[in-house]
């Protein structure tokens, strides 16, 4: 297997860094003109190529309904500005400073810091400071009657931070003030004024174009002929978006361009490429355009190029959930670790240059849809990033380190799984279900496990060509009726109560991603070996909370039990 890393060497880290740069200039806000603009300059990259890319073209319009998702409003930033403590901050400096879909309008007076439940009553006419849950922040402050709305992040320090309001037209209703973002920094100096007694002003601007639509843009290549291995990577974010996620755009772009030369139709596999909006594109595209059974499995680039020295990432390997057990994550994982294998150890063993790990299934991007539609969906990621979505996060942040050890990792895996032999890919197979099975072991029993990952062998052995794993009839306890991304906005759209419920259920995000994993099993199993299955995938899981959850949503009518 290793002479694919070496076949990978022609993944060029250099021409990903370009295509960063490139793309960062575009501030690709979702429902914005310079998102499908972005798209376009790929798509151009594409046909110097000689690739011949498909551009579908949804829309933003506040209304349009992707799955579980409604598009946002059209929107573009003009201009804005924040006047505090004697310091201005404009658009000019970075557009991070109007949130994204903020309405227009100016707003000056007072800033009252919303920190407590009661601090709400005191909100009226003036400028409300709120540094978390910012979209429901920003609909107490409207209901509230307050002028104006600033944001902060903690965490961000001096960087202005992206914090997006993601508004439909039927929340044009009640959105009616002007939000803009401000760092950290100059937040925590408000908030001590303010709790000194202090009385702090403000003066804030935003200019704003809302329009009736915008294209939400898609963009598919194929190499060769089915059955594919679909590569993804979500474009849009706001200017500059380095890491996230102009590097694994740009990273898609290389890999178009390297595929479409190695292709030569002798292999098993044809290769895809999918440039969307992160979730709202991706469950465009698998309600409106994608053949779901022509992909084999998806691997989503996202986030990249985080540096362990600048941004303090770890290259984070998250596998596909058990339910859709797959080795394209034991080949990733296995490619992963020779490609970061750099000095030597005392005795001459190879040491990693970077911090490198294996997850179970964590949500989060567009792996999670095509999971949750059958198609084992695993993504390397850099994670943490100290410049996440903030002004900060630009290209001389990114590590051309990470970029091409992720980079020729994922090129490997995609030429083992079309070339290798049957024998090679068997025996594969084989060893990384035992090293799979052996790690959830060290914990608890894997009866449940074992049954899954059998069932996972099975189906790639279909398209292998290799004979493992098999297959286990069983009753399942669901059908998950309206797939994609449950979330409390799309709950709250189906009943209000319900919404409220759910909101509190799943204010870990863990909990959100046991649920959709429940789901997913719940499909293929009994109640019981569910959330047994469940439990021996993560180890403690909160399973009267998810239990109350999946009621919730047959009450709301996403899933229906058998």
């Amino acid at each position: 297997m290793r002479r694919f890393l070496k076949e990978a060497e022609v993944f060029d880290p250099n021409r990903v860094l370009h295509y960063i740069a490139e793309i960062s200039q575009f501030h690709r806000i979702q429902g914005s003109k310079e998102l499908p603009e972005a798209v376009r300059f790929i798509r151009e990259e594409l046909r110097i190529w000689g690739i011949s890319p498909e551009l579908y073209e949804e829309v933003y319009d506040g209304e349009s309904r992707y799955l579980t998702l409604r598009a946002p409003i059209a929107w573009d930033v003009v201009e804005g500005k924040v006047e505090v403590l004697g310091k201005t901050i404009t658009t000019g400096q970075s557009p991070l400073v109007v949130m994204a879909h903020s309405p227009s309008g100016s707003a000056e007076g007072e800033i009252v810091h919303v920190a407590r439940e009661k601090d709400w009553e005191n909100v009226e006419g003036k400028i409300v400071l709120a540094g978390k849950e910012w979209r429901e922040a920003y609909r107490r402050a409207n209901e509230k009657g307050a002028a104006g709305f600033i944001a902060y992040r903690e965490g961000t320090g001096n960087a202005i931070p992206y914090i997006g309001l993601f508004l439909t037209k039927a929340d044009l209703e009640w959105a009616r003030i002007p939000a803009v973002a401000v760092p950290e920094g100059l937040a925590k100096e408000m908030i001590r004024k303010l709790n000194s007694g202090e009385k702090v002003e403000a003066k804030i601007e935003v200019k704003a174009q809302i329009k009736e639509r915008e294209v939400l843009p898609i963009l598919y290549a194929e190499i060769g002929e089915p059955p594919f291995i679909l590569f993804t990577a979500h474009i849009c974010h706001p200017k500059p978006g380095a890491n996230d996620n102009a590097s694994g755009s740009a990273m898609l772009m290389e890999l178009a361009r390297v595929l479409s030369r190695l292709h030569d139709g002798s292999s098993r596999f044809g290769f895809a490429f999918l440039w969307v909006p992160e979730y709202y594109g991706t469950q465009a595209f698998v309600e409106q355009y994608a053949e779901l059974e022509k992909y084999y499995a998806v691997i989503n680039l996202d986030m990249v190029a985080g540096s362990p020295d600048r941004s303090g990432s770890t290259v984070m390997l998250v596998r596909t959930p058990l339910s859709r057990f797959s080795i394209v994550s034991g080949l990733l994982e296995y490619f992963l670790e020779l490609a970061n294998e750099g000095g030597k150890s005392f005795s001459g063993s190879p040491l990693p240059r970077l911090r490198l790990k294996s997850f179970p299934y964590e949500m989060g991007s567009d792996h999670d849809v095509f999971n949750f539609f059958g198609i084992p969906s695993t993504m390397p990621i850099t994670w943490p990033d100290r410049f996440y979505h903030s002004s900060e996060d630009t290209v001389d942040k990114v590590s051309k380190e990470s970029i091409e050890i992720i980079g020729k990792a994922v090129l490997a895996t995609a030429l083992a799984l079309a070339k290798a032999e049957g024998d090679e890919l068997r025996r594969f197979a084989r060893g990384y279900a035992m090293k799979y099975l052996g790690e959830l072991s060290r914990e608890q029993e894997t009866e449940e496990a074992e049954r899954l990952v059998m069932m996972g062998l099975a189906r790639d052995s279909d398209f292998l060509g290799i004979e493992s794993g098999h297959r286990f009839e069983e009753k399942p306890w669901l059908v998950w009726e309206i797939k994609g991304v449950v979330s409390e906005r799309f709950i709250r759209e189906r009943d209000e109560k319900l919404a409220e419920e759910f909101k509190e259920l799943t204010g870990d995000r863990k909990v959100l991603a046991h649920l959709h994993e429940l789901l997913m099993l719940g499909e293929l199993l009994p109640k019981e070996r569910a959330f047994e299955a469940l439990k021996e995938e993560y180890g403690d899981v909160e399973g009267e909370k998810l239990e109350r959850l999946v009621i919730i949503l047959e009450k709301a009518g996403v899933v229906r039990f058998l």
